[in-house]
């Protein structure tokens, strides 16, 4: 960033120009690179901004603020970064979700993802049955064991172990 003084200033057109303090050519400044700022800027103020060449030779001011407004410049700058990350953990949180169901939704020989972290190991399905209401536990590799989903809303649960679904009251089922 670089810095001058405002030795020209047309507030009727947006413009003017800047001294700055290595004393090199006047700067142009148009009134749309304040961004931020909390008055329109007057002969004498002190400009902080980005230096742009264009190809014509001619030089010009961006991302420019006043520099009683670094400290508003600065905080809004801090306000657009804090919105970016946030906006950058929502995306991350969405994908992860969306892969979690989509891991959910393919059968397999374990318990789903969510469940495996939550009881590790514990790999029998306790199902209640919708006819007659009865609790049985189905062990990896019987035969209706994949198509089993565990829905804990109605009181379904997975066992690390049979001995631990018998004493809780469930049966094994028939296959």
């Amino acid at each position: 960033m670089k810095k001058g003084q405002l030795t020209i200033w047309k507030n009727d057109q947006g413009f003017g120009f800047i001294k700055p303090d290595k004393g090199s050519k006047d700067v142009f400044l148009h009134i749309s690179v304040l961004k931020g700022a909390s008055r329109r800027p007057k002969v004498g103020d002190i400009i902080v901004y980005e230096q742009k060449t264009e190809a014509n030779g001619k030089v010009r001011a961006s991302k420019a603020f006043i520099q009683d407004d670094q400290y508003l410049w600065e905080l809004n700058s801090n306000k657009r970064i804090k919105k970016s990350i946030l906006i950058n953990i929502f995306k991350y949180v969405i994908v992860a979700i969306i892969f979690l169901f989509i891991i959910e939704g393919i059968p397999s020989q374990s318990p789903p993802i969510i469940q495996s972290i939550i009881k590790p190991r514990c790999k029998i399905k306790g199902n209640i049955s919708y006819s007659g209401g009865n609790k049985l536990y189905h062990i990896p590799g019987m035969k209706d064991y994949k198509s089993v989903v565990i829905d804990r809303a109605k009181g379904e649960k997975w066992f690390c172990t049979e001995s631990e679904a018998l004493k809780k009251g469930w049966r094994k089922a028939p296959r």
